[in-house]
């Protein structure tokens, strides 16, 4: 399955799909007063700090969410082991990205990301509704490992003997700036691509072809061993399903820089890319 629909599609999809309004916007307030003023007809709200990642610590700002905690998000969304499932959001896609892996990691197959978000299916003439859904009755069961992640270690053999992809904004990973996490730079031998390269002006993917030339530009081919980080692993989703898009394979390191800069006997490189 295509990780991507448009809002046509979505308009014309069958009435049992699953569609999981992911509002997430870093640094701001969880989304769900937004869902509550409009959403797609039939959508239920899923929380990003949550329901699709466990509590802050040492193992980064968004790590990994408990499993049963993750299943029963999805559940109460209406999320059945067989369900067609589609993700939006109304800001740059990293929530539903984040989701769209997480499902993929879990053993989740039929999950696509709405192309544009809520601003495409709006641009479309589509409706919305005020109305919440009662909780759904899914029965979807998370089998964790259907997709490659990577930790400190890894991520770090990997920028040396393959390719380690920074998604963060490109000042970011230079070390000229870094509001969030306590150091400035990125993993050392890592690449910048940045996420917001992914889409249009308008905030449509790029097509397969054009995503598939810009990665294979910095070396990401299908036959080549790809690795994303960004600054908690919500970023580098979107970043994997752009790669997916272009048909390349990638592992996501979970942690990202938030928990590669939390520990200072890690190394950090600033300055351009890697000769």
């Amino acid at each position: 399955m295509e990780p991507i629909i448009t809002a046509a599609e979505l308009a014309a999809a069958p009435a049992s799909t699953a569609v999981l309004d992911v509002r997430y916007k870093m640094g701001g307030p969880p989304g769900h007063g937004e869902y509550a003023a409009g959403h797609i007809p039939g959508a239920r709200y899923v929380d990003l700090d949550t329901a699709l990642a466990g509590p802050p610590g040492p193992g980064g700002r968004h790590p990994l969410p408990d499993t049963e905690v993750f299943g029963a998000a999805m559940r109460a969304a209406g999320v059945g082991a067989d369900t067609d499932v589609v993700l939006y959001d109304d800001w740059n896609g990293w929530g539903p990205a984040r989701a769209w892996w997480l499902l993929r990691w879990a053993g989740h197959e039929r999950v696509r990301v709405l192309d544009g978000g809520l601003a495409a299916w709006k641009a479309a003439g589509l409706p919305l509704s005020t109305e919440e859904p009662a909780p759904g009755d899914g029965d979807f069961v998370p089998r964790p490992g259907a997709l490659p992640v990577l930790d400190a270690a890894g991520a770090a053999e990997l920028a040396r003997r393959g390719l380690l992809l920074d998604a963060r904004a490109g000042e970011r990973y230079r070390g000229e700036t870094e509001p969030i996490d306590p150091v400035a730079g990125h993993i050392p031998g890592a690449v910048s691509a940045p996420t917001t390269e992914n889409v249009t002006a308008d905030g449509l993917f790029r097509t397969p072809a054009e995503l598939a030339a810009r990665f294979a530009a910095l070396g990401a081919t299908p036959d080549a061993e790809v690795g994303v980080y960004c600054g908690s692993g919500v970023s580098a989703a979107h970043q994997i399903l752009a790669l997916a898009a272009a048909g390349v394979p990638a592992a996501l390191y979970v942690g990202s820089w938030s928990e590669w800069g939390a520990d200072p006997s890690r190394p950090v490189a600033t300055g351009e890319q890697p000769g």
